[in-house]
């Protein structure tokens, strides 16, 4: 995300505000560093504004939070059902994808973008205290999450009208949390918003980055499409097989180490050993964001890596 906007010439502000701008930087990002897809992703506060949380946005920097939706646990009740059409940053998702669509069709993958339950709700209440809601107001929380789910739902299917063959959903927090608590507070929201978009005739990638090897199980179970597996989680070797047939993990280059740091060896050494983990199945990719000081030549190393692998 800030890669392309850096690449592009972009100030981050209007990367996260004016879609033009960021359909632009994807596609010039996808034309020169040779990928298959475009995505609507800039920040996780599209539906945190939309719901009331107060943010400002640098120049060339993340958006940040002036103000929490909810403070205390009555606050909950703040949380309500949206109107896509009636919030700036949703509907222009929306629109973006419908750009996408008219400029590529379908020869790039176009993917949208809802939050996960819970970091939606850490986008309303930030993590610790989400956290110890799970401990302290569990019915509360779970009221919380129904009517995020639903949100989720309805901003998900407006996507896959305008033209978005996938939905990406991000719930990266889940991996700062048990499996029992993933297991009682999230997975069964996550599968029914993957089984939702499934109902819509679209694909789902569930991306949970960190250390997901105490979950990872769960989240194939999702049902979701496409799985990211990040580099902190462990080979992939440890998991491919837990993948059926019409499921695909999205391979764990370390976007630090390996493709801002490394050089054109060591990326090479990591595509090939992704894929060959995968038994051949994985999509080549960093396992989260690439950094934004990336050079243009370790890019391009990546892309020739990858392109260079043997089906």
């Amino acid at each position: 995300m800030r890669l392309a906007a850096k690449y592009a010439g972009i100030k981050y502000k209007d990367f996260c505000l004016d879609y033009h701008k960021k359909v632009e930087a994807n596609l010039r990002c996808a034309t020169d560093f040779g990928y298959d897809w475009v995505n609507v992703m800039s920040d996780p506060y599209a539906e945190a504004s939309a719901y009331g949380t107060g943010l400002t946005y640098p120049e060339n920097n993340l958006p940040q939070v002036t103000a929490w939706l909810i403070n205390e646990i009555d606050d909950i009740d703040k949380i309500r059902l949206l109107n896509v059409e009636d919030n700036f940053r949703m509907k222009a998702r929306v629109d973006e994808v419908w750009e996408f669509s008219k400029l590529v069709g379908n020869t790039q993958f176009i993917c949208g973008w809802v939050e996960g339950p819970l970091a939606e709700y850490c986008d309303l209440r930030d993590v610790s205290p989400a956290c110890m809601d799970m401990y302290e107001n569990p019915e509360k929380l779970k009221k919380a999450l129904s009517i995020i789910t639903e949100n989720a739902m309805i901003f998900a299917e407006a996507q896959v009208k305008a033209g978005a063959h996938c939905i990406g959903m991000g719930d990266a927090v889940c991996s700062l949390i048990s499996p029992d608590l993933y297991q009682e507070f999230v997975f069964p929201l996550e599968k029914e918003i993957v089984d939702h978009i499934h109902s819509l005739g679209a694909m789902v990638k569930l991306h949970i980055c960190g250390n997901t090897s105490g979950i990872l199980q769960d989240m194939v179970m999702t049902g979701a499409d496409i799985v990211d597996i990040d580099h902190l989680a462990g080979s992939m070797a440890e998991y491919i097989d837990l993948f059926p047939a019409k499921q695909v993990p999205l391979s764990n280059s370390d976007p630090v180490s390996v493709i801002m740091n490394g050089n054109s060896k060591s990326i090479e050494d990591s595509v090939r050993k992704c894929f060959s983990d995968t038994k051949r199945r994985g999509i080549v990719s960093a396992g989260c964001e690439v950094p934004p000081d990336t050079s243009v030549e370790n890019m391009l190393s990546y892309m020739k890596a990858a392109h260079g692998l043997a089906f």
